[in-house]
């Protein structure tokens, strides 16, 4: 658990109302930064120009709750009456500039309630008071109530957040048993894995937390001596050893996952050891589990800001993916030299698809053709790059050898390290039982195949065909994710190669490109300026002789 939560920087007058909390870490600890959402800021320098009222009131000294009140008055009553001017979004636009002045109650509340109950993390508490204020219907109804003459809007955001929080978390009622309860099995996952914990162990304590959790709500929740709203009460030995018996029932069962079934039977010591474990991670690592508030989670959130610049793939991300998918670095120099024999004609179908973001009906009517000619010529791109990743990876070449080396390593201790060892894992759930059986004696207890062929009533040479037969379903199954993950990384790639493409030619041309497909006849002779400057920087690309 953190010991402390971290400061928050100062905000200048101006900065309030268009800079948002960014939480981030810095080895063990939480750290806040403000970080600009470019939308608002321009906003706000749009009024300070063109509104005389907001002028006025912005170069008064302490003459911040006027400023609040004047976005009020536009959010709640659409006051004053809209100017030629002003943005047609205006009223959305004043409900974004209130939210993000209001971060700072989020903080102030979020540390309050922190310091009075540690036993949970100053994260939730501060996730849980952004949660509210970004929820656009709750936060009019705490705005609609809200009283200028009585109380700043600070003072007034901060006291209705410390009392949502306590009410969301019953504070001072919490213990490490609620916590480990309660959670999700994706914030379990997440937790376990940043703090160095991977499969098999934490599919095994997943499942051990199934039952315990099935056993604590019977024995201790709703025991009679338990009354609601108690600290969760600690659970015992007799608790405990129920739980392990449930363990070693189910995991032989055919539904029990993989990672399970393969392993050995449990004592009540592991048990402990194992729950200890979790819990250990979910309160050392509350950042793991609870999202920081960006512009995409905005978003997901319903309260939309619009940003000015395209999607960006920046090269950690697609390192990132890279990694994920197995595929080697060098595979982006091919796929970028291919990409440079390519003729003109698709060279500006890629631009305007990958890089300036149109759809294909869009990208049709500006060639004069049909959506589908625009879909078979982006097909025919598409089969010249997997063509290329193709003849550097030749998956039939090794895919045999790496089945049966990753049978030999992992069956006893599946790793989801990536793609290829889940693809293998899922494989393997959908063989049938004698075929799971086999597995298991081979190469999980590495029992002499003999001996396995006789428990099935086979000859030597009928087993091993068996077993080949097995191994070949694995290596299909591998080969088609392999195949699906260079669908993946062409994709990403892509993106990336024309994406700073447009970025840079946009860059150069000093315009910002944002596709409204509403208004495409509006943008049309920006997106030539555009696609003729991406189109000159990419043929500096294209190779020599």
């Amino acid at each position: 658990m953190f010991s402390q939560a971290p400061k928050l920087p100062c905000r200048g007058i101006q900065e309030k109302f268009y800079q948002y909390i960014n939480v981030g870490s810095d080895k063990a600890y939480s750290t806040i930064q403000w970080k600009s959402e470019t939308n608002l800021r321009r906003n706000l320098e749009l009024y300070k120009s063109q509104h005389e009222k907001f002028i006025y009131l912005f170069n008064q000294q302490d003459n911040i709750r006027e400023l609040v009140q004047f976005w009020i008055d536009i959010a709640l009553k659409e006051l004053p009456p809209q100017e030629s001017w002003e943005p047609a979004n205006r009223v959305k636009k004043a409900w974004e500039h209130l939210t993000v002045y209001c971060e700072e109650s989020c903080y102030h509340a979020a540390f309050q309630v922190w310091k009075d109950d540690r036993t949970q993390s100053w994260e939730e508490f501060i996730f849980l008071a952004r949660c509210l204020i970004y929820d656009h219907d709750k936060f009019r109804k705490i705005l609609a109530k809200y009283d200028s003459m009585s109380s700043p809007l600070d003072a007034y955001i901060t006291k209705v957040l410390v009392n949502n929080i306590k009410d969301r978390t019953s504070v001072s009622k919490f213990s490490k048993w609620r916590l480990f309860s309660q959670k999700s099995e994706k914030e379990l996952k997440e937790a376990l894995s940043r703090s160095g914990i991977y499969e098999p162990n934490i599919s095994k304590f997943l499942f051990a937390r199934k039952y315990f959790k099935q056993v604590y709500q019977m024995n201790k929740l709703q025991n009679p001596a338990y009354e609601k709203g108690q600290t969760y009460p600690e659970p015992d030995d007799a608790d405990f050893q129920e739980v392990a018996n449930y363990y070693n029932t189910e995991k032989s069962l055919v539904w029990a996952p993989h990672e399970v079934s393969a392993g050995g039977q449990i004592t009540v010591e592991q048990l402990k050891s194992w729950i200890e474990t979790c819990i250990k991670a979910l309160q050392n690592y509350p950042k793991s589990i609870i999202p920081s508030v960006s512009l995409e989670f905005l978003q997901q959130k319903g309260h939309e800001i619009e940003s000015l610049s395209n999607e960006e793939i920046s090269e950690s991300n697609l390192l990132s993916d890279q990694t994920e998918i197995g595929i080697a670095k060098e595979t982006e120099t091919a796929l970028k030299q291919r990409l440079l024999t390519l003729k003109i004609d698709q060279q500006k179908i890629l631009i305007l698809y990958y890089g300036l973001g149109l759809n294909q009906v869009n990208i049709a009517d500006k060639f004069q053709v049909t959506q589908g000619t625009i879909a078979s010529r982006l097909k025919t791109v598409e089969s010249k790059l997997l063509k290329t990743l193709s003849e550097l990876s030749q998956p039939n070449q090794w895919v045999s050898q790496y089945v049966n080396g990753w049978l030999v390593r992992n069956y006893r201790t599946p790793d989801y390290s990536n793609l290829i060892d889940i693809a293998l894992v899922e494989a393997i759930k959908k063989l049938d039982e004698n075929e799971k059986e086999v597995l298991r004696l081979c190469y999980g207890q590495k029992i002499d195949k003999k001996i396995i062929g006789d428990k099935f009533n086979m000859q030597e040479k009928a087993f091993t065909a068996f077993l080949i037969t097995i191994q070949v379903k694995l290596e299909i199954a591998l080969i088609k994710e392999i195949e699906k993950q260079i669908h993946q990384y062409i994709k990403l790639c892509l993106l990336k190669v024309y994406g700073d493409v447009v970025k840079s030619a946009c860059h150069d041309l000093d315009i910002i490109w944002r596709l409204n497909q509403h208004h495409v006849e509006i943008l049309n002779a920006v997106l030539e300026k555009s696609l003729e400057k991406s189109l000159q920087l990419w043929q500096l690309r294209q190779p020599v002789g």
